[in-house]
């Protein structure tokens, strides 16, 4: 039976591919200056020309639009599927994109229908007595969708969501995957596929590269494309007036993908992984995977768990943070994907115009690093001889001073090391403060003073296990330190994902992550907004407390 390895065996030589890309983008498309009632008279009075605002000149636009996407199926001999209530409309879809790829042609596979709800304008008579006058609010009703399936020259397979009342909300599909593979063909870079992603690449730099390329200007121009293609409900004087849709960002995953050079330990290897990071929700731990932090006074949002389901043989493991996601899973048997799915931008610090898509892909890229770099994190440790002779017996420092020993079995001891072993702690520091947090916990309540903490720092400087940073009162675990606390800390103190050590072929962080964190002095102290009885772990699916943004 295949021994179970540890994220350094595999990481370390023996990943064939590792590609960064833009995985699944939706966007929202809405007319910046139709958002509010005031906006609707202007319109229907200032840019039609009516006298008075009537919804009945939205119900003429509408029945317009809607005839001439059933002229344009007719004309082009387009079919026209109407979706039930719980169809899953890629699954509908995918033979009539299948017999469009099949083609060798760019253009529109089919037509579905479907009765969703949206956010559109409704209409109230406001007049007294003779005079006759409507306002105008938005709200969400129930009404026809368009879904434009195409395939696409550069895209391959997407669609284009149009809504039939107004102000036509829209909404955009395509796979940043699907758009390499085709950029990677035209440029003669040899790869075979993995199911929406690469399995090998003869030029991973150029793949890479490629990926890299992937942006605003690419996305705008496929919708532009198609915009011209399709029959719309505003026209080009709409447009020349400046009633046109913008693009912004609904979801955005943003996915790594390494393959490993044995797929036959890939289980082996997740199965592991999984075992020792099913914490990585934390509040504690997932605000520092994504970088972000919260506004003094104000309670975060969303919430802050893990989720692990089993689809049959495979395993996915999500973990939430705020409206957002990052999740891991086995691709095909021999891949490890790690992708971040950002439901809202405002979660990383981004806009949501399509303009910041760039921003936005390079912080999720981050997180993605920062979630395998918390992985490593623990693994592949061991305390050298020469280390736990010295630490555990008094010794003189190189300036005379002595060093007092660090027993191991002695139960501060133990403790001290558990403290140490937090990731937050390896991250932001060590200070006075956050130790005798943290060993008030482990020492089971007993009180754990100022004094106490001064002393245990002081003895961990001078046996070379920490170090201090220069002008501050604020010490950082060195290797042997970090070595120290993972080979004589109890493993009740924190499962593997909260071992702040470094492997014997772990990197150091980069320096810019140092500098950011040297600012904070205190580790988070978020909380979960609907903490479950395991912390950090659940196996339900949480409903997503935000309502999808007309933006």
């Amino acid at each position: 039976m295949a021994a179970t390895v540890t994220v350094n065996d595999v990481l370390d030589g023996h990943v064939g591919l590792d590609v960064e890309c833009l995985d699944r983008i939706y966007l929202n498309g809405y007319v910046p200056n139709l958002q509010v009632g005031g906006q609707v008279v202007s319109f229907l009075t200032a840019h039609l020309g009516y006298p008075i605002p009537s919804p009945a000149i939205l119900e003429k636009i509408g029945t317009a639009f809607r005839r001439a996407v059933d002229r344009f199926a007719a004309d082009n001999h387009i079919a026209v599927v109407r979706f039930s209530k719980n169809d899953r409309k890629i699954d509908v879809m995918r033979p009539y994109l299948s017999r469009q790829a099949a083609s060798g042609r760019a253009g529109v596979a089919a037509i579905g229908v479907a009765q969703e709800f949206a956010p559109v304008f409704t209409a109230t008579k406001t007049g007294q007595a003779k005079s006759v006058w409507f306002s105008f609010a938005m709200s969400q009703r129930r009404v026809t969708c368009y879904y434009f399936y195409v395939w696409d020259e550069d895209f391959g397979p997407a669609f284009i969501k149009v809504c039939a009342y107004f102000p036509y909300p829209m909404k955009i599909w395509v796979n940043g995957h699907e758009w390499a593979k085709r950029q990677a063909a035209k440029a003669g870079v040899a790869f075979t596929e993995l199911s929406n992603g690469f399995a090998t690449c003869a030029q991973p730099d150029a793949l890479q590269a490629i990926c890299d390329r992937l942006g605003p200007g690419s996305i705008r121009v496929f919708a532009e494309r198609w915009w011209s293609v399709l029959p719309l409900p505003l026209t080009e004087a709409d447009r020349a007036a400046g009633y046109w849709w913008e693009l912004a960002m609904r979801q955005v995953e943003t996915s790594r993908t390494l393959v490993f050079d044995a797929p036959r330990r890939a289980r082996s290897f997740f199965e592991a992984l999984v075992v020792d990071n099913l914490d990585i929700g934390r509040p504690e731990l997932i605000e520092l995977i994504f970088k972000r932090g919260q506004r003094r006074g104000a309670k975060a949002g969303g919430q802050y768990k893990t989720k692990l389901v089993s689809y049959g043989t495979d395993v996915n493991v999500t973990a939430f943070y705020r409206h957002s996601r990052i999740k891991q899973y086995l691709k095909d048997g021999r891949a490890l994907r790690i992708e971040t799915v950002v439901n809202a931008p405002e979660d990383l610090g981004c806009l949501r115009r399509l303009v910041h898509l760039d921003e936005l892909q390079a912080k999720a890229r981050d997180i993605n690093s920062r979630l395998l770099d918390t992985e490593r994190v623990g693994q592949g440790c061991v305390l050298a001889s020469p280390a736990f002779e010295r630490i555990a017996r008094p010794t003189l420092t190189e300036d005379g001073r002595r060093a007092p020993a660090l027993r191991f079995g002695d139960p501060r001891v133990q403790a001290l090391a558990g403290a140490l072993c937090t990731s937050v702690l390896a991250v932001t520091g060590i200070t006075n403060k956050s130790l005798r947090a943290l060993m008030t916990g482990l020492l089971g309540g007993t009180t754990y003073t100022m004094n106490q903490a001064s002393y245990d720092l002081a003895r961990l400087a001078r046996n070379g296990l920490i170090t201090r940073v220069p002008g501050k009162n604020r010490y950082r675990l060195n290797s042997d330190g970090q070595r120290f606390a993972t080979g004589s800390g109890s493993r009740s103190f924190t499962p593997n994902s909260m071992i702040a050590c470094y492997g014997r072929s772990w990197p150091p962080i980069s320096q810019p992550r140092h500098h950011h964190y040297e600012k904070r002095c205190t580790p988070s102290t978020f909380t979960s907004q609907k903490p479950s009885t395991t912390p950090g772990f659940c196996q339900t699916q949480p409903k997503n407390s935000r309502q999808p943004s007309k933006f």
